[in-house]
């Protein structure tokens, strides 16, 4: 049997949960589960567990978790309010940090730890493709869409694209296998949705707070696969094609955004506010995460309808070995103005044992780089 709880002493869980969560996704659920369905029994584990699972669709899946939870316990209001007392504490922290960084990251020592901190966000790339591909590569035909990704991710084809491509493979292989088990199935596909990705990224020269808004709305549209997603996605919008974010301060972004307890996706709130300041961190990161707050919503809002229905999944069997080939592609890309020096490969090394054998949370190993970067000179 399930206990009540008040909104304030869920929001005040959240809060917590938001400020001590730290090593990303999964971490983050433990300690909903701990703190919220073990300790405090709010819900049966089950209906949980499908809120984890729904939660992956599009968007960071801890942060849709909370709306989960929130929604099934408090409506929409409380949905809404879980996910933003869980988002506060790294949303403000970001901020702090960009606003030193972009105040102060002339300053030699401060540069000279940042290139120390180089080589350990590639290697966070590279660990987190690895221990996802581990998981996701579970067929020859994952592992093909996955190298084909990487390649033509690495000849500039449009991220957008290929995820939309694959996942629509996903779809066809998924309603074939289920054509012959015997399930009669009926799909009709908006062409809008074949159209959308070649008019994703046109007409945003101007970094207006309006056009700031669409941009990261429309990337929120595509954020399949987690946070480490936004990587490639980000780096060609920000980096190449508008320039609002130069290779360095992008890869400073990545690293402020892993020293928070909260998702990569917060690199969005750096970004905003390189552009406007605190205002536009604040309408990047809401804009960047409307499109899977209102899913999110719509799904625990129709969880009892929703849970049995498997377009879904065959849509992500197929986006989620694209996601790996893309998240390498970006460490390659940003590996080549980075590693330079011995020292940065020897670092690389280091910071991807430390990251993958000995499980080290991303905050030490940035700390780890940033002193050897200081003391060593990069």
């Amino acid at each position: 049997m399930t206990v009540k709880i008040s909104i304030k002493q869920l929001l005040l869980q959240f809060l917590k949960i938001g400020s001590i969560g730290f090593g990303g996704g999964m971490a983050v659920i433990a300690l909903i589960e701990k703190e919220l369905i073990k300790k405090r029994n709010i819900m049966p584990l089950d209906e949980f567990l499908h809120g984890i699972g729904f939660g992956q669709i599009l968007g960071p899946f801890a942060v849709n978790t909370s709306i989960f939870v929130g929604y099934r316990l408090y409506g929409v209001i409380g949905g809404i309010l879980c996910a933003t007392f869980f988002m506060l504490p790294s949303i403000a922290l970001v901020i702090l940090l960009s606003y030193f960084y972009f105040q102060y990251h002339s300053i030699p020592s401060l540069q000279i730890a940042l290139k120390g901190i180089g080589p350990v966000v590639i290697a966070l790339i590279f660990s987190a493709g690895w221990s996802m591909g581990k998981k996701a590569i579970k067929s020859k035909l994952s592992l093909l869409i996955a190298f084909f990704c990487l390649i033509l991710s690495y000849l500039k084809v449009n991220p957008v694209i290929l995820l939309v491509l694959a996942g629509l493979m996903g779809l066809m292989i998924g309603l074939k296998g289920a054509k012959k088990g015997g399930k009669k199935l009926n799909i009709t596909v908006n062409k809008n949705l074949l159209a959308l990705p070649f008019s994703f990224f046109t007409g945003a020269e101007l970094a207006s707070p309006l056009l700031l808004a669409i941009n990261f709305f429309k990337i929120g549209l595509v954020f399949f696969g987690g946070g480490f997603v936004l990587i490639p996605i980000l780096h060609q919008q920000l980096v190449l094609h508008l320039g609002w974010l130069t290779q360095k301060e992008f890869i400073d972004g990545v690293a402020i955004s892993n020293l928070t307890p909260g998702p990569i996706a917060v690199l969005a709130t750096f970004a905003g506010f390189k552009v406007h300041g605190i205002f536009g961190a604040i309408i990047s990161t809401i804009s960047l995460f409307l499109p899977s707050v209102i899913l999110m919503l719509i799904i625990s809002k129709s969880y009892q309808y929703l849970k049995d229905l498997y377009y879904f999944k065959f849509f992500l069997d197929g986006v989620i070995p694209a996601v790996i080939g893309l998240i390498i592609n970006a460490g390659v890309l940003l590996s080549f103005g980075i590693l330079t020096t011995l020292y940065a490969y020897v670092m690389l090394l280091i910071s991807f044992l430390l990251l993958v054998r000995f499980k080290l949370h991303p905050a030490i190993v940035l700390a780890v780089g940033a002193i050897s970067g200081y003391v060593l000179g990069g």
